[in-house]
Parts: C-alpha cells; sequence; structure tokens
C-alpha cells in the first residue's frame, strides 16, 4: 500500500467496523493475540518506507520483537509524523516508531515513552587522521542536507559536504555513533547532537504503554547499536 493513502485506508477501514474510537485502556487486551497496528514515518536507518512493500530499519526490527512477545500479528501504515500521531490520539493506531525525538511536539496528540535509547552524532577520525581539540578552519566530512552541516558550522569547521560518509574521506567525518565500528572510526570529544529516542502510544492507554515501556527499557545500548548498524548497511546495498 503506497504510503499517501495508507492512513486514510486505515481510518476507513476502522470506521466501517463502528469500533472506533476504541476504549481507553484496552490497547494492551486488544493487541495481545490479535494484531499490533504500526505506523511508520520515514528517518533511517530506524525506519526506512519503500513506495511498495513493508518497511524496514532498526525500530522495525523491534516492533517485531514485541509483537512477538505478545503474539501479536504487525500491520504496518506509512504515514507523516502528523499523520500518524493524529491517528494514535484516536486510536485507530496502536503504535507509531520513527526515530522519534523526545522533544517532538506530540504530546498533546499522543502520549510519548520514556526514552529508550540515547544516539550521539559526533565527529570521528578515519585511520591515520586525528581530530584536533578546536575544529577553527578543519576540513571535515558531513553527509550533506542534513542539521548536521549547520552544526558542524556552528563549531567553525570547513565544511566538505557529501553524498554518503563512507570511511574513505581521508579526512574527520561526522557520523552517528552506531557506525563507528562498520567504518572502522575512532570517535573524538566532538559531539554535534544526543537524541533521546522515543515510540508514541496513544494517550491514556496506562497500561499498554507500560508493556511497551517494559521492552524498551529492557534493550541494551549496544543492541540497539547493532540494529542501526545492520540497518544502514543493508540500506547501502539497495
Amino acid at each position: 500500500m503506497r504510503r499517501g493513502v495508507a492512513v486514510l485506508a486505515l481510518v476507513m477501514l476502522v470506521l466501517s467496523a463502528c469500533t472506533w474510537p476504541r476504549d481507553v485502556g484496552t490497547t494492551l487486551a486488544d493487541v495481545r493475540d490479535g494484531v499490533l497496528r504500526v505506523g511508520v514515518t520515514e528517518h533511517p536507518p530506524w525506519v526506512s518506507v519503500p513506495d511498495e512493500g513493508p518497511p524496514s530499519g532498526a525500530e522495525v526490527r523491534l516492533v517485531g520483537q514485541l509483537a512477538a512477545r505478545l503474539h501479536a500479528q504487525v500491520e504496518w501504515y506509512p504515514g507523516t509524523e502528523s499523520e500518524l500521531m493524529a491517528a494514535v490520539k484516536d486510536r485507530v493506531l496502536d503504535l507509531v516508531v520513527g526515530g522519534l525525538d523526545a522533544k517532538a511536539p506530540w504530546t498533546k496528540e499522543a502520549s510519548l515513552t520514556r526514552p529508550y535509547v540515547t544516539m550521539r552524532t559526533i565527529v570521528a577520525a578515519p585511520a591515520g587522521t586525528t581530530v584536533p581539540d578546536d575544529l577553527t578552519g578543519v576540513r571535515v566530512a558531513v553527509r550533506a542536507g542534513t542539521a548536521d552541516v549547520a552544526a558542524l558550522t556552528s563549531e567553525g569547521a570547513a565544511v566538505v559536504a557529501v553524498p554518503e560518509i563512507t570511511g574513505k574521506e581521508h579526512l574527520p567525518v561526522v557520523v552517528g555513533e552506531w557506525r563507528l565500528a562498520e567504518l572502522r572510526l575512532t570517535p573524538s570529544p566532538h559531539e554535534l547532537s544526543a537524541t533521546d529516542h522515543v515510540w508514541a502510544v496513544p494517550p491514556g492507554e496506562n497500561a499498554w504503554q507500560a508493556e511497551v515501556e517494559r521492552f524498551l527499557l529492557s534493550l541494551s545500548h549496544s543492541a540497539v547499536v547493532g540494529l542501526l548498524a545492520d540497518a544502514e548497511q543493508a540500506e547501502a546495498v539497495r
């Protein structure tokens, strides 16, 4: 199903079944041994949403693990964050994922879980390269068209915008920390950003939110890093 009509189709389906909105507090019971309806928004490597076919990415795999614990089947509904948050607010969706930031302005539409992992974007060095304490005037490679460009500029570095970071740039680079092992990079003390990641659930569904948080908070930082690294590599070979 193409992402532009997925959420609308879901809304019409639920309305036609005369079960919307569901009573507050029933999501956990409905999902267990049933169907987990998940909104996904594009944010590689957390979530990648193709025009056709199922989504992929680190959080898609995590949702699969959560569903397996609950013996639930997953239905995926792609959309923009604003579309999906409106749907989860009305309990049309049970969950929304997509690299969501704990600082996102969605608290009026959805309940956000407690942050389950913090991921940093840092300046790192390939073999044979060092990163000085002061980045002023230092050439640093960064993926073009990202917020990291502005963050790097504010550090006074000489920005070298590239289509992708490959680890073969022969100069310091900006990467998410999950790419350090893959690209054999050495981290520097220069941290450009740190994001606390969350999932979104319907407001008022306390039992469901507690179940999701128990699952998320059982995850280790290294396990999430591994899933992100795997998703990044899979995206690169497509």
